[in-house]
């Protein structure tokens, strides 16, 4: 199954500054035809998932820019609308699905920290913070929910315990440098939280490089016997210092990851529809 790109990155390239602490979360208030048009751009080039534009939305993310409880829940519940519209702009030629991304506490912080893990904060709080969005977006009735780019194990723990009850199927991804997590933490490791959680449905990593995706994979398969999700960033490295991103694309043949054993392959930062559309030709 072809995922989706970097929503972000499109809506960069549509011509938005997304440098502000809510990232593209912004647009649900600002630009909200705008996000619809990026998720049908992926669907368009062959995606048949679509990850929302929620991964920087949080109740605390909002508060710090006046936005009130029931205005930041009607924000989440927007995400999954305004893919679900881009869906049904489509023929409906085939099953395509919606996932509600859920980013780490780091990317609320919006200084890095999502890939840094160690928090510094009890499990117990990171449920806090995650639990009343996981109902939130529940509520909007995707078809599952991206617990993705989660730097340490700690966050593992905490995102599958929020996850108790909520009654929407999820993958877990972590973000990871080779074969260990952002906070240092062995792969293995990080895998294991999911592996007798009947909710998440899938394990894998994302926003790392490509060349650590594929040797994830067997990994994943072998931990938890559930299937794969992988889409790693082009390649290109983020310079914070500068604000850019450097260096040549190494996306490469995104097909391999299939080929390794992945069910679900799509690209995170810098990944643009053309490259979807590649690798969802290179699958078939």
């Amino acid at each position: 199954m072809v995922l989706d790109g970097g929503l972000a990155t499109e809506l960069e390239a549509r011509g938005h500054d997304l440098s502000d602490d809510l990232w593209s979360a912004r647009l649900l208030t600002d630009a909200p035809d705008e996000i619809t048009a990026a998720h049908e751009a992926f669907f368009r080039a062959g995606a048949v998932i679509a990850t929302t534009a929620s991964y920087q939305a949080s109740f605390a993310g909002f508060a710090a820019r006046g936005i009130g409880r029931g205005q930041a829940a009607a924000l989440m519940r927007r995400s999954v609308e305004l893919a679900a519209a881009a869906r049904d702009r489509l023929p409906q030629d085939r099953p395509r699905w919606i996932a509600a991304s859920v980013g780490p506490y780091g990317a609320m912080l919006a200084d890095g920290s999502e890939y840094r893990g160690r928090y510094g904060l009890p499990t117990a709080d990171l449920v806090g913070f995650h639990r009343p969005r996981l109902e939130v977006l529940a509520a909007a009735a995707p078809d599952l929910l991206a617990l993705e780019t989660v730097p340490d194990v700690q966050e593992g723990v905490a995102l599958a315990e929020a996850l108790d009850g909520i009654g929407v199927p999820a993958w877990l991804s972590y973000t990871v440098d080779g074969d260990r997590t952002r906070a240092g933490q062995p792969l293995a490791e990080a895998f294991e939280v999911a592996r007798d959680h009947d909710g998440i449905v899938a394990v894998g990593v994302n926003c790392c490089s490509p060349d650590d995706a594929g040797p994830a994979i067997a990994l994943a398969r072998r931990i938890t016997g559930k299937p794969v999700v992988v889409y790693p960033n082009s390649g290109e490295t983020w310079d914070a210092r500068r604000r850019q991103w450097t260096g040549p694309s190494r996306f490469g043949e995104p097909a391999r990851w299939v080929d390794a054993g992945a069910s679900i392959v799509g690209g995170c930062c810098r990944v643009r529809p053309a490259d979807i559309a590649a690798l969802a030709a290179a699958i078939g």
